[in-house]
């Protein structure tokens, strides 16, 4: 008991808090950029244009007077989230189960409880066992290839650089874990239980309305996913005979064929001045003869 008293007076350490806290942090911030990356990539279900458009402008391509953008803008976003997802990872691996033996008494308690958060929970565990090696290898690819992004790049890699079971699977895992672990902040910090909306119109408790979106969220996002996975695969599968050209909008063909045109007439007017001046230096040489030979006459004359 007196050991106890004393140990109770120990002051308590706040690290752990406050790492638990940076892990929210990283993780909320990850967890709603997969939303908007979901939602960008998805851009290419609407047409090659609207996905080139996308690219185009994460690229800044507004403020560059060529209209190519600068990839570096992609480089350091990339790197920004890959900054991010490391740090994410090397907080949440201290919760993970560090033997074989903890995790066995881990899935038997799992098995007895009959949780569907704590479920949910290994879930997350297995996702980002996944996502620490593929979700690497995919940063990776964009950190080193920050210009490669249009409809035909981005297919190209999906199928004649056979990247799409990698794609495939990392689809699943940052789906589920992304929205598995936003459901569980909010759950963790109790964002939604002071809202008044919540409780109104006999809605549900906080956990069981939060679950039912997750849930709507998560197929939503996988559909869009599975969707745009397979418009990719549609494109790379045409775009086969013609690797690592890059997409023309239809913009672009427009402009180009203005270009060349405007070309073709400048060239026009060009020989038609020469062949104009021609004409006049021959015009010229006549007159000048016509004048040497009146001249010539005149002067026959006088004699």
């Amino acid at each position: 008991m007196e050991s106890l008293i004393i140990n109770d007076k120990i002051k308590k350490s706040r690290i752990p808090a406050r790492l638990d806290l940076l892990q929210s942090g990283t993780g909320l911030i990850l967890g709603l950029f997969m939303w908007v990356h979901m939602m960008l990539v998805g851009s290419i279900v609407l047409g090659k244009d609207a996905f080139n458009f996308v690219a185009k402008t994460m690229e800044l391509s507004f403020l560059s007077s060529t209209g190519h953008g600068y990839p570096a803008a992609v480089f350091f976003a990339v790197l920004g989230v890959f900054t991010l997802f490391i740090i994410h990872a090397a907080l949440g691996v201290r919760k993970f189960p560090i033997s074989w033996k903890q995790h066995e008494i881990f899935r038997s308690q799992m098995g007895m409880m009959k949780h569907e958060d704590t479920n949910l929970w290994y879930i997350q565990v297995i996702t980002a066992f996944i996502m620490f090696f593929l979700g690497s290898a995919h940063l990776f690819v964009m950190l080193t290839n920050p210009g490669q992004i249009d409809p035909y790049l981005s297919a190209d890699r999906v199928i004649s650089h056979n990247m799409w079971p990698l794609y495939l699977i990392l689809l699943f895992a940052v789906e589920l874990h992304g929205t598995i672990g936003l459901y569980r902040l909010c759950m963790k910090w109790g964002w939604f239980d002071k809202v008044r909306w919540f409780n109104e119109n006999n809605r549900p408790g906080s956990r069981q309305y939060l679950k039912m979106l997750k849930k709507r969220l998560t197929i939503f996002f996988l559909a869009l996913g599975l969707l745009a996975l397979l418009v990719f695969s549609v494109i790379g599968i045409r775009h086969k005979d013609r690797v690592g050209e890059r997409y023309n909008s239809g913009h672009s063909t427009v402009q180009t064929s203005v270009s060349v045109k405007t070309e073709a007439l400048s060239e026009d007017n060009i020989d038609n001045a020469a062949m104009a001046e021609a004409i006049s230096e021959e015009n010229t040489d006549s007159t000048d003869a016509a004048s040497v030979e009146k001249s010539t006459t005149t002067e026959e004359k006088a004699e």
